[in-house]
């Protein structure tokens, strides 16, 4: 069964439309999940309004949004009013520019979808805008409303389709310097670096996202089978926590050599940094006497 779009409309590229439809990347039917139940009955619960002064359950017709606009003061808005809320990109992704999509900050990457044509009419201008940006290499820029809200979004060529990123709007993004800026300038040792450049050499790989695993889901699921079968929960396995280097050079070494490097290097015979410092600092004493 296909997975049911998350929006339908037109993709515009000056005077070239499409009709297009995004659908869903992530996919969580798979994952475990928990229904709520009564603790004495086993019963599933629900939900319910309840009326905040009085206490009293609300029936479903008397659901109503609001806005405050003043504390305990709402401006009551119906669905069927936001609903009629449309402008262009309500129903149509006009390019507005392109850039390389490289050049966009990973921190303002949001949420993925696939992009299509909706039907067989829209198939070649399809094909055209997304054989166009292949060629230049380009990713678009445009703007779509989605879940009553309109987003920046950025548009690239994947296979015989595109792929959709939504963006994080500036104001909404931490800047890096709110969180690194009290980390301290450190002049790191070049024989430690070059130890661990080593060490990613050696765990070099090509990305595979078949071979991730779910070792939580994993756990889950075994908790769950023990519960079914009768028995009681399997006992918590502590994970091991990693406590503070005391030798930073020791730890590369012996990391290089958990790795499996086989090949010797100047780098590794080298001497921890404290070492190496103490006949400067005795040259230097002894120039000063």
């Amino acid at each position: 069964m296909a997975p049911r779009p998350a929006w339908k409309g037109y993709l515009k590229l000056s005077l070239v439309t499409c009709a297009i439809e995004l659908t869903n990347v992530v996919s969580h039917a798979e994952k475990v999940s928990f229904r709520v139940l009564n603790r004495k009955t086993g019963n599933t619960v629900k939900r319910i309004y309840v009326d905040a002064e009085t206490g009293k359950p609300i029936e479903d017709g008397d659901e109503i949004k609001g806005y405050e606009i003043d504390k305990g003061d709402f401006v009551h808005i119906e669905e069927d009013e936001i609903e009629a809320v449309q402008i262009e990109s309500s129903h149509t992704m006009s390019l507005d520019g392109f850039v390389d999509k490289a050049s966009i900050e990973q921190i303002y990457l949001d949420t993925p979808y696939y992009v299509a044509p909706a039907d067989t009419v829209s198939q070649e201008a399809f094909a055209v805008i997304r054989d166009a940006m292949a060629g230049k290499k380009m990713a678009g820029l445009a703007r779509i409303v989605l879940y009553n809200r309109e987003r920046p979004v950025v548009i690239e060529p994947l296979g015989k389709g595109m792929v959709l990123t939504t963006l994080r709007y500036d104001n909404t993004v931490r800047q890096p310097d709110s969180v690194f800026g009290d980390i301290k300038a450190v002049k790191t040792d070049q024989e430690m670096t070059d130890l661990a450049e080593l060490i990613i050499d050696k765990k070099k790989a090509k990305f595979d996202p078949s071979k991730f695993e779910d070792k939580y889901e994993d756990a889950l699921l075994e908790l769950i089978r023990a519960k079914k079968a009768g028995h009681k929960a399997p006992k918590a396995k502590a994970a091991p926590k990693p406590s503070n280097v005391v030798n930073l050079f020791d730890a590369l070494k012996k990391s290089l050599s958990d790795s499996g490097s086989s090949k010797p290097s100047s780098a590794s015979k080298a001497k921890p940094a404290a070492k190496r410092a103490r006949p400067k600092a005795a040259a230097a004493k002894r120039k000063s006497a």
